[in-house]
């Protein structure tokens, strides 16, 4: 019975943690400017990180080992530095803009200036991984996250013409008022939004952090397999909603408030209280795993002691690096720079720095003195190559399509 509601959880989790701040935001973007014609992307991106988080939870579990001490042994000091500085880069990137995500949603509840929120919302977040426990905190985080239904409640609410939506999901085209490269750069943002490294650091250290074996398999692998996957079917609601309610109006996403609408004219008050609850726990428990995996990521390479499981006297430097993260990430929205703006360039230089942290896995997981016979199976390998060259394409073209699109604009 114990291991039923661990699966049951663990799949609940998952859904209420895939959808962060940058979810939220690209997929409201491409609802209101592109319809349904980039939901492909969606699926292309769920596949991609069931695929990646089941690879990377089945090396921690099998060798016992997370993602960085694995790099640092593959590919050697020098080129493990470099990818490394890329990775931490693009994940305190996305801290940043998880935590502009939290004082963004903490604005719609109380009116009160995203600038005063932001200080309050990165001590919520060092408090908790100081005091809270892993699983508690990732549990809970996940759970409360699942409010964000409601967006596939106000979804069926609306009304839509339903066979105009599956026209747009299914038959996809260019709108006449969009051109091909931004069609594309947004492909690119969907594509990265749904595969941010973050994602797999943190899976792949939790398991580290609670002492998966090769027992645990079974159980990620569903949690992984059911729970993105449904996660994705609220990406989809969300794009949908934008494109029913903002499409129509011309209205081009720039502010949380913007995301939230669709929600408040299917649902009124009680739908925009629960939209809200939803999106503050998703973009929390966002940024708990991004800070988290700014630590992981230092300290694995670097051989530090690391973990939750470890008190802070014992894990000093693991401490202090996440400290120091939520501080940049503070001195940065302290500019007055637009979350919403960090969060468009955050997915698509996850999309570019994707390659960096996927290859290495690909690579283990194949290896049989790490693996075993737990290493990967053919068909497993054949989704594998097919994701490295998409990853690999998604990767090159991100920056020529910013340069000609003025990062979509």
């Amino acid at each position: 019975m114990k291991r039923v509601l661990g699966v049951a959880l663990g799949v609940l989790t998952a859904i209420g943690g895939f959808l962060d701040i940058g979810d939220l935001v690209t997929n409201a973007v491409v609802g209101s400017r592109f319809g349904l014609s980039l939901a492909w992307v969606v699926l292309v991106g769920v596949v991609g990180i069931c695929l990646f988080a089941q690879m990377s939870g089945r090396v921690a579990a099998v060798s016992g080992r997370a993602t960085f001490e694995i790099i640092r042994e593959r590919l050697g000091p020098k080129a493990g530095l470099a990818n490394l500085g890329a990775s931490f880069l693009i994940n305190l990137l996305t801290l940043t803009a998880e935590i502009g995500g939290i004082a963004l949603a903490l604005q719609l509840a109380s009116s009160v200036s995203p600038g005063l929120w932001v200080p309050v919302a990165a001590f919520a977040v060092w408090l908790v991984i100081w005091r809270v426990k892993f699983s508690i905190m990732e549990n809970v985080t996940g759970l409360v996250g699942l409010c964000l239904i409601v967006f596939a409640v106000a979804l069926f609410l609306l009304g839509p013409d339903w066979s105009k939506l599956a026209e747009q999901a299914f038959a996809p085209s260019v709108p006449g008022s969009e051109s091909a490269d931004a069609y594309w750069y947004y492909a690119v943002a969907l594509f990265g939004a749904a595969m941010t490294p973050y994602e797999v650091f943190f899976f792949s250290s939790g398991a580290v952090e609670e002492k998966w074996t090769k027992k645990d398999i079974g159980q990620s692998r569903i949690n992984v397999l059911v729970g993105f996957p449904l996660g994705g079917v609220l990406s989809v609601a969300i794009a949908a909603c934008a494109t029913i309610v903002l499409l129509p109006r011309g209205i081009e996403v720039s502010s949380l408030s913007q995301i939230v609408l669709p929600v408040a004219e299917a649902g009124g008050k009680l739908a925009v209280a629960f939209v809200i609850v939803g999106i503050v726990a998703a973009t929390f428990g966002a940024a708990l795993e991004t800070t988290l995996s700014s630590g992981y990521t230092l300290a694995q390479f670097f051989g530090w002691s690391w973990g939750k499981f470890r008190k802070p006297a014992e894990a000093a430097r693991f401490h202090v690096a996440m400290i120091i993260c939520l501080l940049v990430g503070l001195a940065v929205l302290a500019t007055g720079v637009d979350p919403i703006l960090v969060t468009e360039y955050s997915v698509v230089f996850s999309a570019i720095a994707l390659p960096l942290t996927y290859l290495p896995i690909l690579i283990v997981a194949n290896d049989k003195q790490y693996m075993g016979d737990a290493r990967n199976g053919r068909v497993t390998n054949a989704f594998a190559l097919v994701y490295l060259v998409i990853i690999l394409v998604a990767s090159v073209a991100a920056i020529p399509l910013m340069i000609l699109t003025g990062a979509g604009a």
